[in-house]
């Protein structure tokens, strides 16, 4: 894992270096820009410029400014990390340069030797200062007064080779004298924190200022045991208000907190039984969390890794680190015994050596740096963006018909047409006090101000917190680790998954089951009698490899370690008689090539005991075979490649291939000594030969597929989902493994385009590659960029790519695709870092479970937008009518802000934590291009406030849902409120008592309406809405919670709500009403709904909109 996985990521530094766009000149990114006009509509805050992200946050209608950003980008603060970057940049530019200034002027001889540094009082010769000054400011001279990187060690008690011992005790010292690989980070926020930014609020300040009037007038007007309710009631329910959000969101803070711990101290050792190599402790490489690093470790360093702490360099072979995360240059650094300076937070752009730690924590730039910008500063999804669109609308709506309310009100009351209890006029000029019609005014405010409260859905973008909140926690449980928010709800609408081959459909368990050599099929394949070719296969597979044999002494057992191809050619080396150390303690390594994955081998240059030079190299076989010449015989003979023995092993590999094996070739080459550079520069830069190569052997590596990956592809493709396999193996080996993972449903489907080599594809022209990329199902003998070209071409093409990867080639891939799913077991530190979700186990079943909760990620706030715009829609419509025509309201300023808890904060945390159900892969995915125009179109005001969604927020489905429903309450509630007295049977009641009861059986048909809708809302698509209900404890302790306070504020709150108690008789007619909302939701479902959106039948009405430029990203 990185360092510090909430550090600032190498993919900011490769966005600015535009690493991803690639040789096409038609580049994706266009895809991501959105209708520029509307700033609500960004497909990807991926790759959104500041610029983009601030024009959103100024175009939105908000109330609470502090509580709707909290979990968006902080721009702030997001600035300030960028400037401290810079400073540490500034710093690490400023070593680097003096370094290079005193190379240029000699080197440490042309300055005057400075004593040693004073010996240290603890347990270790060196103290901490003098290392930090060491490495930090790249003292080659200091470095060279201790004796160099063997004195250092010495000083350490290291042993360069076995590493230091590692027990308790040690690791404690260690710790106590030069510190831990960690940072301190800050604390969170408190829980009064929360309440203080609930506070903030406008509307509600606004109503807390009219409660103090009103408390005033009444205890001036009726006395402090009567006054006090009216003002009171108010305040009260604003406190509650306040008091349930502040908890609403310190709980989604907790989760956040918890899942960013989670993700920081997530170990791959301890989930699963695979290891990688990461520490030499004991004389054995073992794996550690990056945390437990201390100053003394051997750290082996290969492709893709990143340097975990501060250190200096042992061993290297063509090492070459990218320091562009400390000096912000994209320059690759060569590391040599010149140069052995190694900063934490760098990564290993190439070649491979070994480290000695010699700063870790908060005692490398690094460590700095993490320290000044632990804080998380948030991340925006697109679907909190495009909300905030939608909460914009609403609420501009809702203060265009707050205002109207007003007027309406505050008119028909200064002119006498608003009536009291016993029918006379509640304002008559001349006669009425003062106090009386600002106390009368203040009411009239106080429900207007409280319709904004309920019209402005601040909970809407929030709900998208909760959700992926509660998302991120459950697939984590699942083996995917979410780094980006975003990706969980891009993932639901995902087209195509580029899958890798091994480790992802396999199980990466390789084991040799057929061998090659000395021109025949050796069965079983360890069984070699030719002595000088064991000799030198041993000598291949000891030397020519990045993994080790480590054997326990009075063990008979031995511990490989190493990939897992590795693994299984070692394993076969020891099968053949191999002693891993004796073999490699027989020569020495002059320079390594480390494996390529565009040139699919990798090689090693030895120097024998007797001083000759043997060149092995490993790799593709068919790629191995075409540089052979010779090959030794069943006689330790050297024979000459000809034509008929060429196609023996080409016909070997086919049949191999077929079996679904990978195939690996090894071979040598003697070399002349004199042709060696003996120059260190030159070495480093050295080619090694790899012609006239003489074969050794080829070997087949069984890699069986995993159980359940064929059902996981099924079910994708019965979602709609098409799975691509790219591979860099064989073809043939990819079409075999294809077929049985059910990616070719026969041979029969394994011709072009169909299955295609990765250099057909990447001759082909943009267009051409545009037009076969949706027919190609598998992807064989690929590149890196291969893969990133065939992404391209499929999101040109409008689809929404996932893409897994594990190298660190496949940076670019995993950064273009709309999803970068990175391996957790076998992916480098680069592509993790490249990557937007880690699947933990390497999978495919994990990726299908991640499209299921991306899924569930959409429906769930689908569901929570049903159920919030029919409370909207319902709750204006009533208070709308009911003032304009009779010049009072049912609903006042108390029951709507309990409308308003029960809608938001409570309704978001019922419907938003919904599990994914099998039902959500029965749907087609929603894809890129699917647009849904809002229904302010309805309303001819489309240029102002239209908000274009890609993907249909608001389905057709949907908007046949909640306008039934909407329909149905508006029109039950008016006529109770127009005819409730006599329909109740009131009339002969007291006016004043008729007019309470008719009013609290309103608001609480209206409240009980609304928890019968939520069941309808948890299945906007089904008819069984309680399926799975009862196993969902969060939303019926949510609904219980409702319905218990719904009673206590009817039967015990009155003097503060406004409301008087019910009989059992107007209970059950208000159960009723709700019940209703039941059967209605059936029927409705009966409704046939068109296929087409229904922007599409409303956009031919609209003026045309054009597409601008796209924004500079």
């Amino acid at each position: 894992m990185s360092s510090f996985l909430n550090g600032a990521s190498p993919r900011q530094q490769m966005e600015e270096s535009d690493i991803e766009a690639g040789p096409s000149t038609r580049r994706s990114a266009d895809l991501d820009d959105g209708d520029f006009s509307d700033p609500f509509d960004i497909a990807r805050t991926k790759n959104a410029s500041i610029e983009r992200l601030r024009r959103w946050r100024q175009a939105a209608l908000v109330l609470n400014a502090s509580r709707r950003f909290r979990y968006t980008l902080d721009l702030k603060k997001e600035e300030e990390k960028k400037q401290i970057l810079r400073k540490i940049r500034a710093h690490a530019q400023a070593i680097r340069a003096a370094y290079l200034f005193k190379a240029a002027g000699g080197g440490p001889g042309s300055e005057p030797i400075k004593p040693p540094p004073p010996p240290s009082a603890g347990e270790f010769p060196i103290g901490q200062d003098q290392l930090a000054s060491i490495s930090r400011e790249h003292d080659t001279a200091a470095l060279q007064q201790n004796g160099g990187v063997v004195g250092l060690s010495n000083l350490l008690k290291t042993n360069l080779e076995k590493g230091i011992h590692g027990d308790d005790v040690d690791l404690l010292m260690r710790r106590n004298i030069f510190g831990s690989n960690d940072y301190p980070r800050k604390k969170g926020r408190s829980f009064l924190m929360f309440m203080w930014d609930a506070c903030k609020d406008l509307t509600l300040v606004i109503l807390m200022v009219a409660a103090a009037a009103s408390l005033a007038l009444g205890i001036k007007s009726e006395g402090i045991k009567q006054g006090w309710y009216d003002g009171g009631s108010i305040a009260f329910a604003v406190i509650l208000v306040i008091v349930v959000t502040a908890i609403s969101d310190y709980k989604q803070s907790l989760q956040f907190r918890e899942l960013n711990e989670e993700k920081r101290n997530i170990h791959l050792e301890f989930l699963f039984e695979f290891v990688h190599e990461k520490v030499i402790r004991g004389g054995r490489r073992v794996e550690i969390s990056i945390y437990d690093i201390v100053v003394g470790d051997v750290i082996p360093l290969n492709i893709g890794n990143q340097v975990p702490a501060d250190g200096i360099l042992i061993t290297g072979h063509s090492l070459a680190i990218d320091e562009s995360s400390m000096t912000g240059e994209s320059k690759i650094v060569h590391k040599d015994s010149k140069d052995p300076f190694l900063m934490s937070g760098c990564k290993v752009a190439d070649g491979s050596g070994t480290m000695l730690v010699t700063g870790v924590g908060i005692n490398t730039e690094w460590g700095l740096l993490m320290a000044s910008i632990a804080e998380d500063t948030g991340e925006e999804t697109p679907l909190q963006v495009r909300l905030n669109g939608v909460a914009t609308f609403i609420g501009i709506v809702g203060l265009a018909v707050a205002v109207v309310v007003l007027l309406v009100l505050l008119i028909r009351y200064f002119t006498g047409h608003t009536e009291n209890p016993q029918g006379e006029a509640q304002f008559k000029a001349g006669t009425t006090k003062v106090g009386d019609a600002i106390d009368g005014a203040i009411k009239i405010v106080t429900v207007a101000v409280t319709i904004v409260v309920v019209a402005v859905p601040e909970g809407l973008p929030l709900a998208v917190t909760l959700t992926l909140a509660y998302s991120m926690r459950k697939m984590m449980e699942d083996k995917a680790l979410v780094r980006r928010l975003s990706a969980c709800e891009t993932m639901g609408s995902a087209t195509t998954i580029c899958s890798d081959k091994t480790g992802t459909l396999t199980m990466n368990l390789m084991t040799v089951v057929e061998a090659y050599a000395g021109g025949k099929k050796i069965d079983p394949p360890h069984k070699l009698e030719n002595t000088m070719l064991r000799s030198l296969l041993i000598e291949a597979v000891a030397q020519n490899t990045n993994g080790s044999v480590y054997a326990p002494e009075g063990v008979n057992d031995v511990e490989v370690s190493g990939s897992p191809t590795e693994k299984a050619i070692l394993q076969w080396g020891i099968q053949l008689g191999m002693d891993f150390t004796a073999a490699r303690s027989k020569s020495s390594i002059i320079h390594v090539f480390p494996f390529n994955s565009e040139k699919k081998r990798g090689g090693v240059a030895l120097q024998m005991a007797d001083s000759n030079i043997h060149v092995h190299w490993k790799g593709a076989a068919e790629i191995v075979l075409a540089c052979c010449t010779g090959y030794i015989d069943g006689n330790d003979q050297l024979v000459g490649m000809d034509e008929e023995k060429m196609a023996f092993f080409k016909k070997a590999i086919e049949d191999m291939a077929a079996d679904s094996l990978r195939c690996v070739a090894i071979a040598y080459r003697p070399y002349e000594k004199e042709k060696v550079p003996t120059n260190e520069e030159l070495l480093a830069h050295w080619s090694l030969p790899e012609d006239d190569l003489i074969l050794l052997a080829i070997v087949g590596l069984k890699d069986p597929c995993r159980p359940g990956v064929k059902d996981a592809v099924l079910l994708c493709q019965k979602a709609g989902v098409k799975v691509k396999m790219v591979t860099g193996d064989n073809v043939k080996t990819a079409k075999a493994i294809a077929v049985e993972c059910g990616i070719l449903g026969s041979y029969a489907d394994a011709t072009e385009p169909n299955i295609i080599e990765g250099k057909t594809f990447r001759g082909l022209s943009d267009a051409q590659r545009d037009e076969i990329a949706d027919r190609i199902s598998v992807m064989g003998r690929s590149s890196p960029n291969d893969k990133l070209l065939l992404v391209q071409s499929l999101r040109r093409k409008g689809h929404v790519v996932a893409v897994t990867g594990d190298g660190t080639n496949d940076a670019p891939a995993l950064h273009e695709a709309d999803i970068g799913l990175a391996m957790g077991i076998q992916g480098t530190e680069v592509a993790k870092e490249s990557s937007d979700i880690i699947i933990l186990d390497d999978n495919f079943a994990s990726v299908v479970k991640v499209v299921r909760w991306g899924r569930s990620v959409y429906a769930n706030i689908q569901k929570f937008i049903q159920f919030q715009l029919t409370v909207n829609v319902a709750a204006l419509v009533i208070n709308v009518v009911a003032a304009v025509s009779s010049g009072d309201v049912p609903l006042n300023a108390v029951q709507l802000l309990w409308v308003n808890l029960i809608m938001d904060t409570l309704g978001a945390l019922a419907l938003a934590t919904e599990p994914p159900t099998d039902h959500l892969m029965d749907r087609s995915p929603v894809g890129r291009r699917s647009e849904i125009l809002f229904f302010m179109i309805l309303i001819g005001i489309d240029k102002l406030f239209a908000c274009f969604f890609r993907e249909p927020l608001i389905t057709n489905i949907m908007w046949r849902n909640l306008l039934i429903q909407a329909m149905y309450q508006v029109s039950v509630l008016l006529v109770l409120n127009f005819r409730g007295r006599s329909i109740l049977g009131l009339s002969r009641d007291n006016n004043q008592h008729a007019i309470k009861v008719k009013n609290t059986l309103i608001f609480n048909a209206f409240v009980l309406c609304q928890i019968f809708n939520e069941f309808n809302a948890r299945k906007p698509d089904e008819y069984n809405i309680f399926k799975g209900v009862t196993r969902n404890y969060l939303f019926m302790g949510i609904i219980g919670l409702t319905v218990v306070l719904q009673i206590v504020i009817i039967e015990f709150l009155g003097k503060f709500t406004k409301t008087v108690r019910l009989n059992w008789k107007q209970w059950l007619i208000c159960v009723i009403i709700g019940l209703i909302s039941w059967p209605l939701a059936v029927i409705g479902k009966l409704i046939p709904v068109p296929t087409t959106p229904i922007n599409n039948v409303f956009s031919k009405c609209g003026p045309s909109r054009k597409r601008e430029p796209e924004e500079s990203q």
